[in-house]
């Protein structure tokens, strides 16, 4: 893929452009919006840019995908595309932005490399570039023609037909099409894009798991209140929902889309989560019980307490109607006010983990990281865990994880 010139200098230079893509992605972000406010408009969460994890996201997957066209010259990485092809389908990125953000890209490099950035340096991460924009772009337009979806028009109309309490900080909507037309079609284990305005007058973008079987005619989300802390702010559109959005109000909401998805199959499932993470886990097993499934399922999940644990009522119901579904929860406290709960941390230690069992995870990111190394020692092979972040995916940007990302993604925050 990578022509041999370019392979060349990529390979000199990628630990300077490695070690500066912090630098560099933070003057591109900041010169991008300072002269295109407008991409700040329902495009860019500004959430994400305040905390820095758009930031590092982005220069993870730079680093990875440069990474890969060296080790791997002939194999395109698609399981990095195909998720970052997801995230762009759901907000509704067009092959145009991309000659934008090439601009501002390559000028931010210029500027912070400065002569090193030689003519013939430029002209190879120039192809990196192109070759990962071509690929993104490629895939993307397949996704909206499968959904049926114009990228000039993304949004669709959804009434709130009923708000939800489901824990103190957690809230699910049940959505249905406002023009009643027929809706997308979803997979167990996707997601959609909610636009939500804000006060200031600015649209603001998140992704939202379906928390209920894609079938029904109902859609519903789960949306957990991001609260505010030193090092990050309030999250925009969570708090904005659970502050102004009542029932007979609508949103706006993209097609569904996310290539973690639930195997239709009869291996058996492990489902693993912590906090929100329940959410993807939720929808999956209403689609179990809803198309009758008799494989084995296992739910494992932690939380901080069982009045955290949304969504609980849910599950319990859900596997009393499988065949052959268990669960077991952790809490960090008040765990004995659910019988046969575990106090602490998910600790996999003495669990009887089913063999050859697709394994399904989300939840914060130490969590993940934390459990998906009890699932290797328990023997359990990466190629079978699959795992789902919410927001820009930041497993990437840790470089420990990037060294067996190509192994992890035969699966998917």
């Amino acid at each position: 893929m990578l022509s041999p010139e370019s392979a060349t200098v990529v390979r000199a230079t990628l630990p300077a452009v490695g070690g500066a893509l912090d630098e560099i992605t933070t003057r591109f972000y900041g010169t991008m919006f300072a002269e295109q406010p407008d991409l700040l408009d329902g495009l860019f969460n500004r959430g994400n840019q305040a905390s820095g994890e758009q930031r590092k996201a982005l220069a993870g997957s730079i680093a990875f995908f440069a990474q890969a066209l060296l080790d791997h010259p002939d194999v395109r990485p698609d399981a990095l595309l195909a998720r970052i092809a997801h995230k762009h389908a759901a907000l509704g990125v067009t092959e145009d932005q991309y000659t934008v953000v090439h601009k501002y890209l390559f000028r931010a490099i210029g500027e912070v490399l400065g002569d090193a950035v030689t003519p013939e340096v430029a002209a190879a991460w120039d192809e990196v570039y192109w070759l990962m924009a071509g690929a993104l772009i490629a895939i993307e337009a397949r996704l909206y023609q499968q959904a049926g979806v114009d990228p000039r028009r993304p949004w669709r109309q959804w009434t709130v037909v009923e708000r939800r309490t489901e824990t103190a900080d957690t809230v699910s909507f049940l959505l249905r099409p406002a023009d009643d037309a027929p809706m997308p079609a979803a997979r167990p284990g996707q997601y959609v894009s909610v636009r939500a305005l804000m006060p200031d007058g600015v649209h603001q973008t998140r992704q939202y798991s379906l928390s209920g079987a894609p079938g029904h005619r109902l859609r519903r989300i789960t949306v957990k209140r991001v609260a505010g802390g030193a090092s990050a702010p309030e999250g925009e559109v969570s708090n904005q929902l659970h502050r102004a959005v009542r029932a007979g109000d609508e949103l706006s909401l993209s097609a569904p889309f996310g290539e973690v998805v639930l195997d239709e199959d009869l291996t058996p499932l492990l489902l693993v989560s912590a906090g929100i993470g329940c959410t993807p886990m939720a929808g999956m097993l209403e689609h179990l019980t809803a198309t009758g499934a008799t494989r084995p399922v296992r739910v494992l999940h932690a939380d901080r307490s069982p009045a955290h644990h949304a969504l609980r009522a849910d599950t319990e119901r859900a596997l009393a109607q499988l065949p052959d579904a268990r669960a077991l929860f952790w809490y960090e406290r008040d765990a004995a006010e659910r019988p046969g709960a575990r106090t602490g941390l998910m600790d996999l230690t003495d669990v009887d983990l089913p063999a050859g069992a697709a394994v399904y995870l989300c939840g914060p990111l130490p969590f993940m990281r934390a459990v998906r190394g009890q699932l290797l020692r328990a023997g359990i092979p990466a190629r079978r865990i699959r795992y789902e972040v919410f927001g820009p995916d930041l497993w990437l940007a840790h470089p420990a994880d990037r060294a067996g990302a190509g192994e992890r993604r035969a699966l998917t925050d």
